[in-house]
Parts: structure tokens; sequence; C-alpha cells
């Protein structure tokens, strides 16, 4: 006799039809408009939708068997990966530009201005090519959005930082001047700046799904509509699973450089000249003529002067006056009487 097969006609922990083609049509609108499209990113659309999402490893095998994935060779496990990551917000920002193409064949630029511990995209422009003006409108921008932060790193394009081509740029001056850390890249090593070649592949993969830019002010628009999805809906395989404005607001920011005293201009040596009094014992030193006296007609004095005072000595080292040192076109100084100051007639500048 034949028994009967005890199987369930459905296996009780299949997920439920209507899930399962709710999830296959958010992965599918997701690829459509442009954005990461993998188990992830749907279990996170359909969290924000209220539902509870299937594990990360049901959803990847319903789109596999659904056919919608290709299958790839075996990659080196994430955790084999060892990602440097700063401690907190501001502590590092990156910043690189990518190339564009609008509808007329220009071809421009985009800089992607970003966090290095959260990820998020502090400011992003596009500009009509990689100059330090750009460069700079960027980081203001990032600035006056988030604040001041310890480090900035970029590669070492001339637009960027090329203190490693023995000059300095615009970028480095405006940073440094505010306290920032300029850092960059070794040449040939490209990996240092990953994390901006990680968001430009995502950005431009959005913006193929796009209509092609006509122009700047069109790309602009496209470029903040990115960077408010990214930001707040995108969910990062790095950040498990958060978004950057989560992952940035979890933690305090980091407190902002202390700006450098400014540079104090440096003060005029001392100097000195020797002059013989004449008949009516007056003596000219620095364009101005000092009256010394009389009496001291013939004797050898020493003028000490700098930025702020002009000293008068005779040779055994008294000082027989002092004053403040004259204002250009000054005619004369002095009565004769030791650390006197006298009012003194300017030149007159009428014709």
């Amino acid at each position: 006799m034949r028994l009967k097969s005890t199987r369930p006609l459905e296996s009780p922990h299949r997920t439920a039809s209507e899930i399962e083609k709710l999830a296959l049509d958010i992965r599918a609108e997701l690829e459509r408009d442009g954005w990461d499209h993998g188990p992830l990113s749907v279990a996170a659309k359909i969290r924000r939708m209220g539902a509870t999402p299937p594990s990360r490893a049901t959803l990847a095998r319903i789109f596999s068997r659904s056919g919608v994935v290709v299958s790839a060779p075996r990659k080196r496990p994430r955790s084999s990966y060892k990602r440097f990551v700063y401690p907190a917000p501001n502590c590092c920002w990156q910043m690189d530009a990518t190339d564009r193409t609008l509808a007329d064949g220009t071809v421009v630029v985009i800089f992607q201005l970003t966090d290095d511990h959260s990820r998020l995209a502090v400011a992003s422009l596009a500009a009509s090519g990689e100059t330090s003006d750009g460069a700079m409108a960027t980081v203001a921008l990032g600035i006056a959005r988030h604040g001041v932060p310890l480090k900035l790193l970029t590669d070492n394009g001339a637009a960027l930082n090329p203190t490693r081509r023995g000059f300095s740029g615009q970028l480095v001056t405006m940073v440094t001047a505010l306290g920032v850390e300029a850092i960059t890249g070794r040449p040939g090593k490209p990996t240092t700046q990953g994390k901006n070649e990680r968001i430009h592949q995502t950005l431009h993969r959005y913006l193929d799904k796009q209509p092609v830019a006509e122009d700047l002010v069109q790309l602009q628009a496209q470029v903040d509509t990115f960077d408010l999805y990214y930001n707040k809906e995108r969910p990062h395989q790095s950040l498990d699973g958060k978004t950057p404005q989560e992952a940035w607001d979890a933690l305090p920011t980091a407190l902002p450089p202390i700006p450098p005293e400014p540079a104090q201009p440096l003060a005029t040596p001392v100097q000195s000249v020797t002059r013989t009094a004449g008949p009516t014992g007056r003596i000219t030193a620095t364009g101005v003529t000092i009256m010394i006296g009389r009496e001291h007609a013939g004797r050898t004095f020493h003028v000490l002067y700098d930025d702020t005072d002009l000293r008068i000595y005779d040779n055994q080292g008294n000082e027989i006056q002092h004053h403040a040192r004259p204002a250009k076109g000054t005619r004369s100084l002095g009565n004769g009487k030791p650390r006197g100051f006298m009012a003194t007639r300017q030149v007159s500048t009428k014709s």
C-alpha cells in the first residue's frame, strides 16, 4: 500500500507571495530610477513603507529564483577588508571632481565633498571645469551647512592641492587660514580617495537613468536630488545599513579647528647712522632735519631708528633726544633738550 505523502502543499517558511511581489516591484523601481537595488536597499524601502521586510538572505533568494539577478563569481568577502574610518563627523572631509557630459557634448565636472566618518554628501557642485574657484565654492558651501572640518583630503590636482608639486593652491590657502589641515594621497595611490570613487559610481549610475542635462543648472538640480536621497534614504553597507544622515546624527561632530594666529608684520630692525652737527647745531637723518643745538656744532652723534622710534646719542652713549619716528614729510625735530619733543612742521603739499 502506498503511503500518502505528509509533505505540506506549501512551505510554512516560504515568504508570502504578496511580500515577494512587493520586493520585486521595489527592486524594479529602484533599478529604473538609478538607485542601488540589492537586498539591503529593497529591505530599507520596505521598512520605510511601514512593513517588516524579509531577511537579506531571503530577499537574495527571491531575486535569484525570479531570474532578476545574474550570478557573479564569488567576490572577496567584505570582512577581509581593513577599512580606515575617522572616529567622528567633521574629522575629515574628502573631495574630488568627476566628469559629466551635457546634452550638447560639453564636458563639465561635478565636485563631490563627503564626510569620511558618516559618508554624508556634505556638498556637491556642478561646474564648467575642475578649477580652484569651483573647489573653493564647494568647500565654502559645505562649511556653511556643516561647520569647519579638521582635515580636507583631496588628490594632488592643481585645482585641489598641488603641494606635492612644490607650490600651494588657492584652496589650500583658504582652508589653512581656517585651521584645516589640507592633506593628499600619495601619487599613484588612488585607493586613498576610494570613498570618493565609490560615491562617483553611485552618482553616475543615478544620472545615467535621468534625462541628459541641458546645462549646469539642470545638472545641479539632478545632483541635489541625488544628495538628498543618498543622505537620507539610501542605506550604506559600510554603515551597517544606516543612512549617512543617521550615521552623522549618531555622534557629536568634531570640535572645529583653531585658526592660526594672523601673521604679524616683521618690524624693521634697529638701524643706525652717524652724523656730525653743522655750524648751527643741526644734523640730518632718515630724511629729517634734527636740531641738536649750536653748542653741539662739530660734535659727532649716533642716530638709532626703527619703525616707531628715533633716538640720538653722543659719543659717550648719552641719550640726547628721543622722538616718535616722524611721519614722512616732517621738516625738523627737536629743540636741543634731552628727550624733548617739539611740534613738527609738515611739508606743505600746496603748490
